[in-house]
């Protein structure tokens, strides 16, 4: 399974702020290439996050708690993990507003890769 490229994120940024009115940009370009490799990283020569759900996990706490987007830094985060997911065959079965109000719920309790990961896996089916 891969993760995303510098050009996919930023696509994918195009199309939410176009598809919710929402400002385009990136604050921080070196901080948004840190983020894409954040669930990839090793310890040693063992992955740090070696379920796709962790690796989902480390996408929304990053995206979200790092604002590297000028605007929909929640959007893009729910929206990375759900096609990371897709990825490797998840399908996430929360509603809209449920994802909104995690996405919210991450930003306001600063939420960790542990209990983001459970939470991903709870709403996913195979």
């Amino acid at each position: 399974m891969q993760g995303f490229t510098l050009e996919e994120l930023l696509f994918l940024h195009f199309k939410i702020a176009e598809d919710f009115k929402g400002a385009h940009g990136v604050r921080d370009e070196s901080r948004l290439q840190s983020i894409i490799e954040a669930p990839w990283q090793e310890a040693f020569g063992v992955p740090l996050y070696p379920m796709i759900f962790e690796k989902a996990a480390v996408y929304v706490r990053s995206i979200i708690g790092d604002h590297p987007f000028v605007d929909g830094n929640k959007r893009m985060a729910i929206t990375a993990s759900v096609l990371l997911l897709m990825r490797g065959d998840y399908r996430l079965t929360a509603t809209p507003k449920e994802l909104e109000d995690f996405a919210v719920q991450v930003a306001v309790e600063h939420l960790d890769v542990p209990v983001i990961t459970a939470w991903l896996k709870a709403h996913s089916t195979k």
